[in-house]
C-alpha cells in the first residue's frame, strides 16, 4: 500500500483549487446529469462569477475557472440542487452510462444513480472518502465499464449484474434492486480499510479481499469473465438523443443556456435530447464522427496553469485538422488524459515531445502527419 504524505487536494466547491488564473471549483454531478434550470444556474455563474466557461472533466464533471466569490457560489449552487450535502461534496463521484434510458442499454440505470447518490449523502462515514474515490453504473453496454471506477455495478440483464472491483469482475452477481446497497458496502469497507489509499487498486490483496467480503451477502457467485469494454458512444444521433463533443472540454456560458436538460459524459462530450444536430454544430459542438478534431485533446495550459510549459490549446488548435490521436500535455502530471490510444505530446523547453522525441514547436504539425 503506498505510503501518502499528503492529503487529498482533490477540489470540489467549497474546497477549491488556487490555479494560476484563479480559484478552480469542481461541481459534481452523479450519472453527468444537469437539468435545464441548474444549467442555467451553472452558466450564470460561469458569466458573473467565473471566466465565462464551464469546463468538461473526465469523470463527467463540471468546473468553474478564476471564481471570484466562493460563497456566492456555494450559495447559487446550494439553491440549484448542486451542492445538496457540503459535507459531501467532493465524494458524489458517480459515473453512470449517459445514454441509458434513452437509447440502447439492459436496463436503465438512472434510477440506481438517484438511490446511489442519496445513500453517499446520507452516511457520515462515507463523507470522509478520498475525493478520488469512483463508483459506477453500467447498463451493461460497457461504456463506463472501463474508465477505471472503484467500484461498478454493470448490469447483465435487465435485472442482474456484475460487480466490478477496480475494473475487474469479481464474480459477484447482484439484483438491480440491490444494486445500490452493494456499492455502498464496498465503499464503505474500503474506507475503514483503506488507510492512507485513496484507491481500491492501492490496497494490498487482504484490503481488496476485505473490501469484497462487504459485499458477498447480497450476491451470488460465478465464476468472473472478462467482460468486453465498448468505449464512448460515438458522436452524433442515438435515437432522439444527440451525442455533441465539446472541443477541448471548454463549454461558453451562452451555449450552456441553450442546451436544455443535458448529460454530460466522462469523453467531454455531452448528451443532449430536444436540439437536432445542425443547432449543435452551429453551437460550435462537433456532431459529425468524421471530424478530424474529434481525437485531439489537450490539458488547461498556461496561462491558466502555472505548471504548464506552454499553451497547449493554442498549438493543439493549429493541429486539428490533422485526423490525429494525440492528447497535448504541459507538464509531466498530463491531466486530462483520455484512456484510449493517443499519441503522448508534452510540452518541453524548445518544444514537445512526441512520443518522447524532441520536436520544435514550429515542426510539430509535420511531426504528428508522420506517425498518422
Amino acid at each position: 500500500m503506498p505510503s501518502r504524505t499528503r492529503p487529498d487536494a482533490c477540489p470540489g466547491v467549497l474546497a477549491t483549487h488556487e490555479a494560476a488564473d484563479g480559484p478552480l471549483a469542481r461541481v459534481r454531478l452523479p450519472g453527468g446529469l444537469l437539468r435545464a434550470e441548474q444549467a442555467r444556474v451553472l452558466a450564470d455563474c460561469a458569466d458573473e462569477l467565473g471566466d465565462g466557461a464551464v469546463h468538461l472533466t473526465s469523470r463527467g464533471n463540471l468546473q468553474l475557472r478564476a471564481v471570484r466569490d466562493i460563497e456566492e457560489l456555494a450559495e447559487r449552487l446550494s439553491h440549484a440542487g448542486l451542492l445538496p450535502s457540503a459535507g459531501h461534496d467532493r465524494v458524489r463521484n458517480v459515473l453512470a452510462s449517459p445514454l441509458s434510458g434513452l437509447h440502447g442499454g439492459l436496463t436503465d440505470v438512472r434510477p440506481l444513480v438517484v438511490a446511489l447518490d442519496e445513500a453517499v449523502r446520507t452516511s457520515d462515514e462515507l463523507a470522509g472518502l478520498p475525493g478520488r474515490f469512483l463508483l459506477a453504473a453500467d447498463d451493461g453496454r460497457g461504456d463506463v465499464a472501463g474508465e477505471g471506477a472503484d467500484a461498478c455495478w454493470r448490469a447483465t440483464s435487465p435485472l442482474e449484474g456484475a460487480l466490478l472491483l477496480d475494473g475487474t469482475d469479481t464474480g459477484l452477481r447482484v439484483p438491480a434492486c440491490r444494486a445500490a446497497s452493494a456499492l455502498v458496502e464496498l465503499a464503505l469497507a474500503f474506507q475503514r480499510v483503506r488507510g492512507r489509499a485513496w484507491r481500491v487498486g492501492e490496497l494490498d490483496s487482504d484490503g481488496r479481499a476485505g473490501v469484497l467480503d462487504s459485499a458477498r451477502p447480497l450476491a451470488r457467485r460465478v465464476e468472473p469473465t472478462r467482460l468486453p469494454s465498448s468505449g464512448p458512444p460515438r458522436v452524433g444521433a442515438h435515437g432522439r438523443a444527440v451525442v455533441a463533443a465539446v472541443p477541448f472540454g471548454q463549454l461558453r456560458a451562452t451555449v450552456l443556456r441553450s442546451l436544455g436538460e443535458l448529460v454530460v459524459t466522462p469523453w467531454r462530450t455531452l448528451v443532449v435530447t430536444g436540439v437536432d444536430g445542425q443547432r449543435l454544430a452551429d453551437l460550435g459542438l462537433v456532431v459529425d464522427q468524421q471530424d478530424p478534431s474529434l481525437g485531439v485533446s489537450a490539458c488547461i495550459g498556461s496561462p491558466g496553469c502555472a505548471k504548464s510549459r506552454s499553451d497547449v490549446r493554442a498549438d493543439a488548435t493549429a493541429v486539428l485538422g490533422l485526423g490525429v490521436r494525440a492528447h497535448f500535455s504541459g507538464c509531466e502530471r498530463r491531466c486530462g488524459k483520455p484512456r484510449e490510444p493517443h499519441l503522448d505530446v508534452l510540452a518541453d523547453a524548445g518544444g514537445y515531445r512526441v512520443e518522447g522525441n524532441l520536436v520544435p514547436t514550429a515542426e510539430l504539425g509535420d511531426a504528428l502527419k508522420g506517425r498518422l
